[in-house]
């Protein structure tokens, strides 16, 4: 999965976003090679030797910041042809892999979750292209809508309200160009390859009319039709909204009410007394009761008959209910007589506040008892399990509320004008107080939707709008969708959800700046007009033209004499063209069409946020099963959003955004690559490499780790886990090298002879170990690895380290017998290494005791010798001199103190186990310290230990 699933992303990105948090990539050791040098230099004071010490040297800078690192990786892009990448890996031969971009929206400047979502993207095409791929990725941008329009709008102060739609689109046009000009630089700027030359633009007129094409071809096949029914409407934005413009706000505050609905002829099943019955309902809609038309009940729960013993009244509610309710209004009931809800058919109530209305009791599959009284107030304008009813049963959908949320002269005198969410709420309670039909009011805290644009509450209204029938879609969609990838597996199953609970999807927005619905109205009978005929006109027009035409041209050039003649149509003047636009997600949702054109409609990978599941994602599938019965992509990765300090999502809606550049560090990641490269800077591969044979068993057991290493970050990469991948780099140059295999060497780089092999086989490693680093980091950090790259030492490879491949480790590599010599010598070298806590180790002789055994042959290979200041163990153990024997010495004093311990060898997968037994005896280094190498290994402190003289004979006299 994907490294930001979490959710949380930010300045502890850990090298996910390479822009945005780049300074959390690094390893919790300090390994500078300044400050070895300065060390060196503190400890050695003017020693006459300090010439002679190989210390690290490259130009590789340390940690760059500020504008520093600006120019520094403006430069690595300039030096190392970033913009030619994409060109260059399009030209070559190899498999096609193709990530479609899923357009981000053009209304404001680019922000952390820009950076986390193109660097992902990012990452999987460098380390496709890395593995031979040709990446096909064509960035894109969703230029329509009314978040663009408001915030276009909103510096012109009133003098919008007199801006006509061509106006409006104008400043609209405008200000998404100039949002996605800077967008564009900052993605560029953050390293995305792409080809930047020839992105898409749902603006584009070649984009507006293969828009076109598809919402024709859905038409055709009567997957969309205009109808009039309950849509979820934005009072603040004055337009119809479909589910993926909605955001919950689980704090909503509502005032629910239980409130009676007299039964004035009671099902022929209930035996009533003379006392009258209500009907209970609860409802935290209040403002809908006014278009009530029936009471709903679930035909097979249990529904009673009960006394009220404060008031002596009767209701009727849900059997499940009674004790709840009870509880609620503060008394207790009396069963009278209980029944199942199918011998409720029949009845009828009198509505609450509206004399000679009348409620039917009728049976919906929809009713609950989990809140509620079982029994539910339905007002088919204002729900869509209402307006189901509704259909079924032919009852009116008449909508008392209009386009800025107020009631209509419909509703009658008292609530005219008001709008439906305070005022309008208030006296629809007071008209039930004042009719006595109200039982109590209580505010009730829930998730709520909300316009995500305006943050405002939306309300359900009928109106007349364009929909898709997604009931007819979504089987097919759900089929299919089981065939794809998708990562996290969990999100499978929130999508098939999703789609589950569609049944269709309201596609006209009541705005301007958008593609528009191409249809023509009949001024007398409101008929639509839309045929192959205007189709392929119009079509024409747009391509010309684009969409302004909608608006710039006169009718009788957008349905002319001809196209109206051939539709069978009359006069042009009795027509109007429709005035509403396509939703914004139908908007994108077809940009396989017009991107993946020379994919055959379909990519390899859409990648995108989790709110992307009811979005883009979404509508991306519908249309294209529609259009052409397929999938348009092969895998679904879906990543979480970056949150703030506050666990916040980070949102342009909200505000609270943070500007990537302003993260933007190196990483102490640096340290570890300056390091080796700073002692590969007399190594020339090509002459110096050791075969593998020959290199150091310590070295060969490095390598064993950087083959497994290779291995499990390339399948990381595989599954889309980049967060494994930074655990894998981070494990592996904290424990791996830095702490362990830096820390051994580190006297065989400085002191040895320049060109003695052990030198040179643990320089071989390094530059293995290098290369390998690099490669891994590529895709996520590609300015890093490139300036590791141009400082290579004798590099003779290309200008770009994204030309040269993918990791190239060996599986000669692989020596797991050496894993069990180099780990039983590190177990044993903990035991010393515990007992002289805070100690140089250098400052101690080590005694190693171990009975003939297995772990004693291991040993032997590592020290051929009794006693050594030289062998690959004593190098291990950190010691001045390492003393390896089979038995307890008998003239060691009787207070000697030894430290035990066991070891457990498994060879051959388990064939062969066997735990040895060891001792150490860590005792005061016996010689003096060496002016040079700092080891206790001379036999006078003035004088040069043996490796040392050795090392510098004929180059430096004494």
């Amino acid at each position: 999965m994907i490294l930001a699933l979490s959710g949380r992303c930010g300045p502890s990105l850990a090298g996910k976003l390479r822009a945005a948090a780049a300074a959390s990539s690094a390893g919790r050791y300090r390994l500078s090679v300044a400050s070895e040098s300065s060390s060196q230099s503190q400890s050695q004071g003017k020693s006459k030797f300090r010439e002679t010490v190989l210390l690290p040297r490259t130009d590789f800078p340390m940690r760059p910041s500020g504008r520093e690192l600006l120019e520094k990786e403006l430069q690595i892009q300039r030096d190392c042809s970033f913009s030619e990448l994409y060109s260059w890996q399009r030209n070559r031969k190899g498999k096609d892999f193709c990530v479609h971009d899923g357009p981000p929206y053009a209304n404001g400047d680019p922000h952390v979750g820009h950076a986390l979502n193109k660097v992902l993207k990012d990452i999987t095409n460098r380390f496709q292209m890395m593995r031979g791929s040709r990446v096909h990725f064509v960035p894109g941008w969703d230029c329509h809508g009314l978040p663009i329009e408001l915030k276009a709008l909103a510096e012109c102060g009133e003098e919008t309200k007199t801006f006509s739609p061509m106006e409006i689109r104008q400043k609209a046009r405008e200000f998404a160009e100039k949002a996605i000009e800077r967008q564009r630089a900052a993605f560029i700027r953050w390293g995305v390859m792409a080809d930047w030359d020839k992105c898409y633009y749902t603006y584009d007129k070649q984009y507006e009319a293969k828009q076109l094409r598809v919402f024709h071809k859905m038409f055709d096949k009567g997957y969309i039709y205009q109808d009039y029914k309950p849509v979820f409407w934005s009072p603040s934005t004055r337009t119809a909204l479909a589910e993926a413009e909605l955001e919950y706000n689980q704090q909503h505050i509502s005032r629910s009410v239980y409130v009676k609905f007299p039964l004035i002829k009671p099902p022929s099943t209930l035996t009533l007394p003379t006392v009258d019955v209500n009907a209970l309902i609860w409802t935290t809609q209040p403002w809908t009761i006014p278009a009530n038309q029936a009471v709903c009940y679930m035909p097979n729960a249990q529904y009673s008959l009960v006394k009220c013993l404060n008031t002596k009244e009767l209701y009727l509610l849900g059997t499940d209910c009674v004790e709840s309710i009870a509880a609620i209004l503060g008394t207790q009931f009396e069963v009278l007589q209980t029944v199942t809800g199918r011998d409720l058919e029949g009845g009828v109530c009198s509505h609450p506040t509206i004399p000679g209305r009348e409620s039917q009791l009728l049976p919906a599959n929809h009713v609950t008892m989990v809140k509620g009284t079982g029994l539910v107030h339905t007002a088919p304008a204002h729900g869509m399990e209402d307006y189901g009813v509704a259909s079924h049963h032919k009852l009116s959908v008449d909508c008392l509320v209009d386009e800025d949320g107020l009631y209509t002269e419909a509703a009658g005198f008292e609530l005219q004008n008001k709008y439906v969410l305070n005022e309008g709420n208030e006296t629809v309670i007071q008209m039930l107080h004042g009719a006595n039909m109200l039982l109590k009011e209580v505010e009730v805290k829930h998730s709520y939707p909300y316009d995500w644009r305006t943050k405002k509450p939306v309300i359900i209204r009928s109106s007349k709008q364009w929909f898709i029938d997604t009931a007819s879609i979504k089987d097919r969609a759900q089929e299919l969708l089981k065939k794809v990838q998708v990562i996290p597996q969990s999100a499978m199953n929130s999508m098939l959800a999703m789609l589950d609970r569609r049944t269709y999807w309201c596609i006209s927005r009541q705005r301007c700046w958008g593609v528009p619905i191409p249809v023509f109205y009949h001024k007398e009978t409101a008929e639509p007009l839309i045929n192959k005929y205007t189709r392929e006109h119009l079509i024409k027009l747009v391509e010309e033209h684009g969409t302004d035409c909608w608006w710039t041209l006169p009718l009788d050039q957008l349905l002319t004499k001809e196209v109206l003649k051939k539709s069978g149509g009359s006069d042009v003047s009795n027509y109007v063209k429709g005035e509403d636009v396509m939703d914004i997600w139908f908007d994108s949702g077809i940009s396989w069409s017009h991107v993946l054109e020379d994919a055959n409609n379909i990519a390899d990978v859409y990648m995108e946020g989790k709110d992307q599941l009811g979005g883009w994602f979404q509508s991306s599938l519908l249309t294209s099963i529609a259009a052409q019965k397929q999938l348009p992509y092969r895998k679904l990765i879906v990543h979480g959003f970056t949150l703030n300090e506050a666990g916040e999502k980070m949102s342009k809606s909200v505000g609270n955004v943070v500007d990537p550049d302003v993260i933007i560090n190196g990483g102490q990641l640096r340290n570890t690559l300056r390091f080796m490269l700073g002692n590969l800077y007399n190594f020339d591969p090509e002459t110096d490499a050791v075969p593998s044979e020959q290199v150091l068993m310590v070295d060969q057991y490095m390598l064993h780790l950087l083959q497994d290493y290779s291995t499990k970050v390339t399948e990381a990469y595989k599954e889309y886990d980049f967060g494994k991948v930074i655990r894998l780099l981070m494990a592996f140059i904290n424990r791996e090298l830095s702490n362990f295999y830096f820390s051994i060497i580190k006297d065989r780089l400085y002191c040895e002879d320049e060109k003695n092999p052990k030198r040179r086989s643990c320089q071989t490693v390094l530059d293995e170990a290098l290369d390998v680093i690099s490669r891994s980091i590529a895709p996520i950090l590609p300015h890093l690895a490139e300036e590791v790259f141009q400082h290579l030492p004798n590099n003779k490879e290309p200008m770009s380290v994204f030309r040269t491949g993918w990791i190239k480790a060996s599986s000669v590599w692989k020596k797991p017998g050496i894993v069990e010599a180099v780990e039983g010598a590190c177990a044993i070298r903990e035991s010393f290494l515990s007992s002289i806590p805070g100690k140089n180790s250098t400052e101690y002789d080590v005694t190693i005791i171990i009975e003939p055994s297995l772990l004693l042959e291991l040993m032997e290979q590592l020290q051929g010798e009794q006693i050594s200041s030289s062998s690959q163990l004593n190098e291990l153990m950190m010691a001045s001199h390492t003393t390896l024997l089979t038995s307890v010495p008998r003239d060691l004093p009787t207070d000697t103190n030894f430290i035990e311990g066991k070891f457990v060898i498994n060879l051959e997968g388990g064939d062969i186990i066997e735990e040895s037994a060891y001792k150490i005896i860590v005792q005061s280094a016996t010689k003096e310290k060496c002016p040079r190498c700092k080891k206790y290994t001379s036999s006078s402190a003035l004088t040069p230990c043996p490796r040392c003289l050795e090392a510098i004979a004929g180059k430096w006299s004494i």
